[in-house]
């Protein structure tokens, strides 16, 4: 009775609280995986100020390495002040990630965490008017193989998450090695278009099935606030093989 009715004055003051087990709590859920395929490195692409990192100390309780990517400089720089305050998260140089070597043009969005290589399309701003782009910023590319390996040692457990906003594929492409190495990837899904000429959710959940990976868990990224349609959701997928290794 208490507990009922704690849940309804949270839920009056726009509140929803819920039990931290996985069927209730992506974080949970989260921790619960990571833990038991033994997760012991995380190389974290699309990192910009460290909203992923802090979520995964702060919420799912992973205590391993840390190894974040981000490309724009002010981004970068707001990540590295975070970081340094923990002995267990590294930033690698600063370098957006793609499937070749150069440099890329990324659109900076006026909310940073919405920046991408890609042109933003109508239906992104009109549910985010904030991530309009307000500039450009000319950064190195770097495929993920090419920096990777040096995080891994023989017995590393890695995990890979990539949320960059419609460039997932150019990622995955310039990743073959590394996906080899990992045992589970996170990817930031889009359920329609929001980036002109991204690869939308079908695609990319049958590319990662093509790779040996299978759907283990989703939860909503980015809600349309007038109308509650979902347009993004993260995505983690783990090898077909995990299961049969770790029962």
């Amino acid at each position: 009775m208490f507990k009922t009715v704690m849940k309804n004055v949270a839920l009056r003051l726009g509140f929803d609280v819920q039990r931290f087990i996985p069927a209730a709590s992506y974080a949970a859920q989260m921790k619960a995986l990571l833990s038991w395929h033994g997760v012991d490195l995380i190389l974290d692409v699309g990192a910009n100020v460290g909203q992923y990192g802090t979520e995964l100390r702060d919420r799912v309780g992973y205590t391993g390495r840390i190894v974040s990517f981000e490309p724009m400089r002010i981004a970068y720089e707001k990540l590295c002040r975070l970081a340094a305050r923990d002995r267990c998260w590294e930033i690698a140089p600063r370098s957006a990630i793609g499937a070749q070597r150069g440099t890329v043009t990324i659109n900076v969005a006026g909310n940073s965490a919405s920046s991408s290589v890609l042109p933003m399309l109508e239906s992104h701003m009109s549910a985010a008017p904030e991530s309009r782009f307000v500039g450009i910023e000319v950064v190195p590319l770097t495929p993920l193989d090419a920096i990777a390996a040096g995080y891994f040692s023989p017995d590393t457990v890695g995990f890979l998450k990539i949320d960059t906003q419609g460039y997932e594929s150019e990622v995955l492409d310039g990743a073959m090695q590394t996906l080899s190495r990992v045992i589970g990837v996170q990817l930031e899904l889009s359920v329609v278009p929001l980036y002109a000429g991204q690869k939308l959710m079908p695609e990319l959940v049958d590319r990662m099935k093509s790779l040996g990976f299978e759907l283990w868990a989703m939860a909503p990224a980015f809600i349309e606030p007038r109308t509650a349609r979902m347009l993004q959701l993260d995505a983690t997928f783990f090898r077909r093989k995990a299961l049969a290794t770790r029962t």
